[in-house]
Order: C-alpha cells, then sequence, then structure tokens
C-alpha cells in the first residue's frame, strides 16, 4: 500500500513498492477542504506525478498533522522530569478518543521506582512497559507492539525518548539526527512529521507530540470524556441515574468501583479535571 511519508512545501514523498516518489496533490483536495498528511494511504496517477486518491482514514490528528496512526507510546520518567499524570492520562484520553492504543513506556526506573505510575495504571486497561536499557526490560515488548503498525512517542524533553530510539533503531537516530542538522530545527523552528521503517513496522518522528501540547491534540466533549478511560467501561449502565457522569451523582457505579480501589484516584482525579475543562469551554473552541 502507498501511503505518504511526509509533505513538505506542497511536495508529498509516498513509499511505494519501487521506493520514495516526489508528487503534488490534485487540486480537488483543496477544494474539498482536505489536506494529505504523513501516514495517508494514497493513490497515484499513471504517470506517479500526483495524489489521485487518499484513502479512508482510521483517524487523523491536525497537530501534529499525521494520518492512520495505530499505537502512541507515552514516555514517563521516573525522575526529572517528574511526570504530571494528569499529562499522561489526557495524552492517553485522545488516544483511545482517536483509536489509536495508548502504551505507557517508564524510563529511569534503574534511578527511582515507579511504584505510584505502576498502582495508577493497575486497573486502567492501559499496557505500561518498564524500561531497563542494562537488561534490556521491556525493548522487545516495545517492538512487538511498533511491529506492522503505525507509532508514534509523546513525551516531555529529557524523558529518554531519543535515548529509547537508539537502543531500538541506532541507524534511525543517526538519520533523524542528520536530518534535523540539515533542517535547521532548533527549539522554536516548524518541524514537519516524517514517517520511518523500524521494526518490521513504521514509526512517526512527530515533533508536535509534546506533552504540553496534549490540550491541542483533540478536543474531547465532556459527554465522551468517560469512554476515553477504559477502567470505567465494566460499570456502564449500573448507574443509578440514566445519563450519570461520574462526579456527584448519588448511586454511581464508577464512584463505587473508585471507593473499592478497582480504579485508581489519581485516574478519576485527571477524569474531573479533564471534564470540568471541556464543561467550560466556549462552543467556538469544541
Amino acid at each position: 500500500m502507498d501511503y505518504i511519508t511526509k509533505g513538505i512545501g506542497g511536495f508529498y514523498y509516498v513509499k511505494t513498492p519501487d521506493g520514495i516518489v516526489e508528487c503534488k496533490a490534485r487540486g480537488v483536495f483543496r477544494k474539498r477542504g482536505i489536506t494529505p498528511v504523513a501516514g495517508d494511504k494514497v493513490c497515484l496517477s499513471a504517470d506517479r506525478a500526483a495524489i489521485e486518491e487518499i484513502l479512508p482514514r482510521k483517524n487523523v490528528f491536525i497537530r501534529p498533522p499525521i494520518a492512520n496512526l495505530d499505537v502512541l507510546f507515552i514516555v514517563a520518567s521516573t525522575v526529572q522530569p517528574v511526570p504530571s499524570t494528569l499529562v499522561l492520562d489526557q495524552l492517553a484520553a485522545a488516544a483511545v478518543y482517536k483509536d489509536v492504543q495508548p502504551i505507557l513506556v517508564i524510563t529511569k526506573a534503574d534511578l527511582a521506582a515507579a511504584d505510584t505510575l505502576q498502582q495508577a495504571y493497575a486497573h486502567s486497561g492501559i499496557p505500561l512497559i518498564m524500561l531497563n536499557y542494562e537488561t534490556g526490560e521491556g525493548l522487545d515488548e516495545i517492538r512487538a507492539h511498533i511491529k506492522d503498525h503505525l507509532c508514534a512517542f509523546c513525551g516531555n524533553s529529557g524523558v529518554g525518548k531519543s535515548t529509547l530510539l537508539n537502543h531500538l533503531a541506532p541507524e534511525l537516530q543517526r538519520e533523524t539526527g542528520q536530518i534535523s542538522r540539515k533542517l535547521g530545527r532548533g527549539r522554536h523552528t516548524t518541524r514537519e512529521v516524517e514517517i520511518f521503517e523500524i521494526c518490521g513496522g513504521r514509526l512517526a518522528d512527530t515533533p508536535g507530540f509534546a506533552s504540553l501540547e496534549a490540550q491541542k491534540l483533540c478536543r474531547i466533549p465532556k459527554d465522551e470524556l468517560q469512554h476515553t478511560f477504559p477502567e470505567f467501561e465494566p460499570y456502564f449502565g449500573q448507574c443509578k441515574f440514566t445519563g450519570c457522569s461520574h462526579r456527584s451523582e448519588t448511586g454511581c457505579a464508577v464512584r463505587q468501583a473508585l471507593e473499592a480501589g478497582k480504579i485508581s484516584q489519581s485516574r478519576y482525579a485527571s477524569y474531573l479535571a479533564m471534564y470540568a475543562e471541556a464543561e467550560t469551554r466556549k462552543e467556538w473552541e469544541k
């Protein structure tokens, strides 16, 4: 299947069985208000000079611009920078909302215990992978999740994304470093999404997936928010009131599960914070 590996200045680079093809997009996409993005599966014209068709998307993100993402690795460190569970939960919720599998990857576990994070996500249904570079623990698990999928890594600066990438595919790390220097990428430089083949799958170099951008990934309506916390699902339909928001209503099955220790306090606190934010969101922001 032909797919876009990157787009720069109106040119698109499409991976085909015969290699990378540089082409443009037909004007019809602009008329329809559609912009091709990295990850899009496409059909090319007979002369391969243009993208004729964009196949139906599984999902699409505006910032960073990428389509058909399967897995989002959320990288967090046990030490500096200390993870914000709210930010981790916002990223995980955005992934679930967009039909992407979130996976939490914990780095620097040899420097500090990750008990708090392990407890917070024990009932979440979100896979949690502990990394130890000395023993190699966790690396094969990550490779298995990448295989046959389009993936991206996100997380704050300093959590160890580059180190992880270097262990997974040293040749890719060198390549992305060269590209960064060539494009003059700096802290405030706009960067393009680019997709590389790695570990039997594909990895998107997505500069926009910083934790600070969690709110910009997507706006989740407050009524949809409960569905982005997988651990709430077993209790749907068991609340006393239809349309329960799982905040202060009596007879709420989710809150009963919280009191019974089946849902973590930090995850529930994130839900309340995200619900409050969604509730105050202006109509034009939705």
